[in-house]
């Protein structure tokens, strides 16, 4: 076939299973999680992807045929997951994005093998991370399912669902004489966490004592724990009413709190992670014999091996290494020169800036302004 000649119509059948075929050969151990390719999707292009067309499990298939308005909820929950991952993580030695030769392949959203390009971008961001069980695979797990939580329960509260819209069970509560009540919409976090382990969670059976089943079990507790970050962090909104704004009734209702908070939550719960053994036994055991009378709780994120060197690109795990990376030369933190460089030093060059400045409207009729130019030294990684 020659170059530019159409696709033959078996080849355009075969292309969702090419497709598929190309992320589980990356990836073959992450299938669970490559739901995430919905979000890469919608982030890299205009192409709005339906839970028909990544290789999700037969059960999710069965749960987007069953809800469909539920799909752009799906989407967005991803989409949430993985940008509150790479903020989180932008100064740090891994930054939670694919090596630059894969964040090259959702710009060509537009040509007709958009979706192999997603689903290569998605492996590549995600292949190893995904079946490491590092604290690197904690966070993407709890901050995917929290991002699956707090989409569809907006989306309840938005009056998306049949099913679902507001938390009724705190309409009638409340103290008049204390000076307020329930009212308003509060967010119904139970339904969303619900929809969250029924798309998300794949029970572990008959693993105790197998290789690899403590990896299973970490990804079902980190899931959980995204979970519980959301409803730990609902927050109480009030309302006043009263002559004047004199407050002397207020209405309340519950809400969720802004996703960079529950990131933020999350990315204190990785700093502070639990390795845990490979093993099942009963049930969850931390990794350290000294330690394992201590419980782990629900909101505790726990890996099972320790991370890689994430300094120095390894294109077999998609890592991208930090050469070529900005960073702060007077920072002491993460993205500081001395640690995001990983002790191999710096180069500094001199960027010009320009730009307008000092506008000024003139009568009549048009905006008068400078020509400024700045110059400012910028620090990248040997």
């Amino acid at each position: 076939m020659g170059r530019g000649a159409p696709l033959g119509p078996r080849l355009l059948l075969l292309l969702p299973l090419l497709r598929a075929a190309l992320l589980l050969a990356l990836c073959p151990p992450a299938a669970a999680g490559t739901w995430m390719w919905l979000g890469i999707a919608a982030a890299g292009g205009p192409e709005k992807p339906g839970c028909a067309s990544p290789p999700l499990s037969r059960r999710q298939q069965e749960l987007c045929k069953q809800k469909p308005e539920l799909v752009p909820a799906i989407r967005e929950g991803a989409r949430l997951g993985l940008q509150e991952c790479r903020s989180q993580f932008r100064h740090e030695r891994w930054d939670c994005r694919p090596p630059p030769a894969a964040r090259r392949g959702p710009a060509a959203a537009a040509a007709p093998a958009a979706p192999a390009a997603a689903f290569a971008a998605a492996a590549a961001a995600f292949g190893h991370q995904l079946s490491s069980g590092t604290k690197e695979t904690a966070f993407i797990y709890a901050v995917t399912s929290a991002g699956l939580v707090h989409s569809v329960t907006r989306s309840c509260s938005a009056g998306n669902m049949t099913e679902c819209s507001c938390d009724m069970n705190l309409r009638h509560g409340g103290s008049a004489s204390e000076g307020w009540h329930w009212g308003g919409c509060s967010d119904d976090i139970h339904y969303g966490m619900s929809f969250s382990r029924r798309f998300l969670d794949v029970p572990v059976k008959n693993v105790t004592g197998k290789s690899g089943s403590g990896l299973a079990a970490m990804n079902l507790h980190n899931n959980e724990a995204g979970r519980q970050a959301v409803a730990k962090l609902m927050s109480v909104d009030c309302r006043c009413h009263g002559v004047s704004g004199s407050c002397a009734v207020k209405t309340c209702w519950k809400t969720m709190s802004s996703f960079e908070k529950i990131g933020r939550f999350l990315k204190d719960k990785y700093e502070n992670s639990i390795q845990i053994s490979d093993r099942l036994k009963k049930k969850l055991r931390r990794k350290e014999k000294s330690q394992r009378k201590i419980p782990i709780g629900k909101e505790d994120l726990l890996y099972v091996n320790k991370s890689p060197n994430y300094c120095v690109e390894d294109q077999k795990l998609g890592i991208p290494g930090t050469q070529g990376r900005e960073c702060n030369r007077t920072s002491d933190g993460p993205d500081g020169c001395n640690l995001l460089c990983c002790g191999r030093g710096y180069n500094t060059h001199v960027v010009r800036h320009v730009e307008r400045c000092e506008c000024k409207f003139v009568w009549c009729c048009y905006v008068r302004c400078r020509r400024c130019e700045t110059m400012t030294d910028v620090h990248t990684c040997k």
